[in-house]
């Protein structure tokens, strides 16, 4: 515990599972105000705020812009001003190319991609006033690690790291600071839901095999890092791709 981030207000969308929920905890255990956002997932996020006090849950969809506006709203009665933002919501659909459906591909982008541009607008006054730290999740799918069956998602990804450029280049000027988390193959509900104990065995040796590291990606490992961009630790640091897979081996041909 450093506090450095007591009272500092966090936004953690799709906060109550995965990834977003060891990112939402790294920070309230560190003394944060963290606003979880979730959309389905009630009773997982009624869950942290039952452990934490310090964390207040909020559901919208982030696709849905005017659901994003309320859930600020909220967030300014119960907590205050936000003073970082974590892009984390996203959905992973698998397909191929050619398997194509434009309900499914629609909403994958617009939760991904969209819900990301929805929730920083809406955030933007407050991280300007406040000098504020956006830190996107987007995925080493987006800058060309090949998985089968995720050509949309890998777009959608694609995009959340050349908006974190831009955003970079765009809100410097305020002081705040843009940077983007792209996990390799993390173990997650999302991941891994719904396999047996020898399908979950077999997934994390093939996802060992393909890293330098010979490790499985655990989410903790990628809220450590966003722990480390949203501090002053990392004051120098924006308009980057911090890439956290453990080495992907076919990464090697592939730079960002």
């Amino acid at each position: 515990m450093t506090g450095e981030f007591d009272d500092k207000v966090i936004l953690v969308t799709g906060g109550s599972r995965g990834i977003g929920r060891a990112i939402a905890i790294k920070f309230a255990e560190e003394g944060a105000k963290v606003a979880v956002n979730y959309n389905k997932s009630v009773e997982k996020a009624y869950e942290l705020k039952e452990k934490y006090p310090n964390i207040e849950v909020f559901k919208a969809d982030v696709s849905i812009r005017d659901e994003v506006r309320e859930m600020i709203k909220g967030i300014h009665d119960k907590l205050g001003a936000i003073d970082i933002l974590v892009n984390n919501a996203g959905i992973l659909d698998f397909r191929s190319f050619e398997d194509y459906d434009d309900k499914a591909v629609r909403y994958m982008m617009d939760v991904n991609l969209y819900g990301v541009i929805y929730t920083t607008l809406e955030a933007l006054d407050d991280l300007k006033r406040n000098r504020g730290v956006i830190i996107n999740i987007a995925s080493n799918a987006g800058i060309g690690t090949a998985f089968e069956r995720t050509t949309y998602y890998a777009v959608s990804k694609a995009g959340v790291i050349m908006l974190t450029k831009r955003l970079a280049y765009e809100l410097g000027k305020y002081g705040i600071r843009v940077n983007a988390v792209a996990p390799g193959w993390v173990e997650t509900d999302m991941t891994i839901g719904g396999k047996t104990l020898d399908e979950i065995k077999t997934i994390e040796e093939t996802m060992k095999d393909k890293t330098m590291l010979n490790m499985v990606g655990k989410p903790e490992y990628i809220a450590d890092v966003v722990l480390f961009l949203a501090s002053e630790k990392s004051r120098f640091i924006t308009g980057q791709i911090i890439v956290a897979d453990g080495g992907r081996v076919d990464n090697l041909t592939h730079s960002v």
